[in-house]
């Protein structure tokens, strides 16, 4: 097994994770903002080599990996958002208005996934990376479920995700130190005059 690099890029803005909506299977796409976040991180990201390169099926992932320069990447179901069920489409502040002190990480969402079952998906594409990359691998995916990746890799419950601030259109690199797996680089932003390799500070925005 080898043990490559996982860079990870968390989609541009929607109209949704602006207003900080709760959104999974709902398949919003980036706005005017969110597709020129996603061309900066491609120059930042521009001559580094990706032995594979995988994305959600869901298009602001999709949109997002076709502006990094990958229109054909491979779409990986476990790499979706965390399922809200019924609270699809709600804010934060409109889910404790009936479920106070409610949380994703703490808390059940009806008819949505469990941590653990998030963290299932999470150990199923590390698998793949570690199987199928040499030395480095991208993905793009969502906020929520990025943050349970980045737990797994470093064999932390799924809920240590709650740590792990993550917002749109970042990059972060999950790695090694000898056998033990690491994060690298957290949270990182395009800044908006980058130049290739480099990264700067950025705002938040909410659920993706």
């Amino acid at each position: 097994m080898s043990r490559p690099e996982l860079w990870i890029v968390r989609h541009g803005e929607t109209e949704w994770s602006r207003t900080g909506r709760h959104t999974s299977h709902t398949d919003v796409p980036l706005t005017a903002t969110g597709e020129d976040q996603a061309r900066r991180m491609a120059w930042a990201l521009a001559g580094v080599r990706f032995d594979l390169v995988l994305s959600s099926p869901l298009q602001r992932s999709r949109q997002t990996a076709a502006l990094l320069g990958y229109p054909n990447v491979t779409k990986e179901p476990d790499l979706a958002e965390w399922d809200y069920g019924e609270y699809e489409g709600l804010t934060t502040e409109e889910i404790r208005r009936t479920d106070p002190g409610w949380s994703v990480w703490t808390h059940p969402s009806p008819g949505g996934e469990t941590a653990d079952r998030v963290g299932a998906r999470a150990d199923r594409v590390i698998r793949r990376v570690v199987t199928e990359a040499t030395d480095r691998a991208l993905v793009v995916s969502h906020g929520h479920f990025l943050r349970v990746l980045a737990a797994r890799w470093n064999d932390q419950p799924a809920t240590f995700g709650m740590h792990l601030l993550l917002d749109v259109a970042t990059l972060s690199v999950l790695g090694w130190e000898r056998e033990a797996r690491v994060i690298r680089t957290w949270n990182l932003h395009p800044s908006p005059g980058a130049t290739r390799g480099e990264t700067g500070g950025g705002p938040a925005a909410g659920p993706s």
